[in-house]
């Protein structure tokens, strides 16, 4: 089965790691044992709180999402004062299911935000040929607030696109808090027009894009549900960035046979149809450069061959297009805060021991 988009319905979802931002974002209103707790119900190591650079799997952190959800009771991280108890989101989910277009859809999920959440909601404001979804926080702590506003983002856009069966395109992303360290994680979660310290946070996009039907049904609402929040927040995430686009082509150059060497800029450049200066300054204006974007797409390969393969770290370290292990060995550290055996004992579950 293909969805409108053309993705295969069948097909993996694509190997993604989450910012650790979120990690520490998610687990802050827990005491500290129920963050040990969570964390270790996630399989994510309670050391790796401490590393700015450090990321981990998809699928960790859905598990970690879960966990926090049932620690707090409250699907919504303990950020509002009323809180959305666990079953919350699936109840607006069952709600909106029988809807017809996309505009009766976001109103009602509006609708049951505001009967779970008592200081952050939403709002429809159509102006001509432009349709916002509008956030009005009301949250005291400007960390909290702004979680908020990400998580509430996260949830109705990714909801959005799974109703409609496709990626519906945001023309822009507004935010009122000022630019964080992860915004280039806001350009695959949403697109690449960000704006900071504004009014306002909102999404903007085409009104037109209102009309749009309602593809889904109660029967592959379960299967939706099944899999959240995975489904919600990674599912249908940005692929028209630059980002993305340069993402793609280099996961095409790491699973050749026996590919090592990496495109240059200028290479890439004029595949794309423009020149270095102007595809840097697109990469720049989207929170990142290419030297970042190569070096997360073999932190993602790298954990996901160390954890799914028996491959040594020499033949890994080829594999990624180091000159050696030893280098391999030092990226690998700085991106996860561990050597890769290190990283691979843990993951499968293999008591510690001294690693280089």
């Amino acid at each position: 089965m293909t969805t409108q988009d053309g993705m295969d319905e069948g097909a993996p979802i694509e190997k993604d790691t989450v910012s650790m931002y979120f990690v520490r974002a998610a687990v802050a209103k827990l005491p500290a044992a129920a963050q040990l707790q969570a964390l270790a119900a996630a399989g994510i190591p309670a050391e790796w709180l401490g590393m700015a650079h450090a990321r981990v799997p998809a699928s960790a952190f859905s598990a970690l999402w879960l966990a926090v959800g049932r620690a707090l009771d409250d699907e919504f991280f303990g950020l509002d004062r009323r809180g959305m108890k666990v079953g919350s989101y699936a109840l607006m989910c069952q709600a909106v299911i029988s809807c017809t277009t996309m505009e009766r859809a976001i109103k009602r999920i509006l609708r049951g935000f505001a009967v779970f959440l008592d200081e952050v909601a939403g709002e429809l404001v159509v102006q001509g040929p432009r349709a916002e979804l509008r956030l009005h926080n009301r949250i005291a702590d400007a960390a909290d607030r702004r979680f908020a506003d990400e998580t509430f983002l996260v949830l109705t856009h990714g909801l959005l696109c799974w109703l409609i069966g496709r990626r519906f395109v945001l023309d822009e992303v507004s935010f009122t808090h000022p630019r964080p360290d992860h915004a280039a994680e806001y350009t695959r979660m949403f697109c690449e027009h960000l704006c900071f310290e504004q009014p306002l946070t909102a999404i903007r996009f085409d009104a037109e894009l209102l009309r749009a039907p309602i593809v889904q049904s109660a029967e592959t609402l379960q299967s939706f549900l099944a899999t959240a929040p995975q489904s919600v927040f990674l599912r249908y995430k940005n692929d028209d960035s630059w980002t993305a686009r340069l993402r793609r082509r280099l996961r095409q150059a790491s699973i050749q046979a026996g590919e090592t060497h990496w495109p240059l800029l200028e290479e890439l450049a004029t595949e794309l149809g423009t020149n270095p200066t102007t595809l840097r300054r697109r990469l720049e204006a989207e929170g990142t450069s290419y030297q970042q974007l190569k070096d997360r797409l073999r932190s993602d390969l790298a954990i996901d061959r160390l954890v799914s393969s028996q491959a040594s770290v020499d033949e890994l370290a080829l594999e990624l297009g180091f000159h050696d292990a030893s280098a391999f060995h030092r990226a690998f550290r700085r991106w996860t805060g561990l050597p890769p055996g290190a990283y691979r004992r843990r993951e499968q579950g293999e008591p510690e021991r001294e690693s280089r």
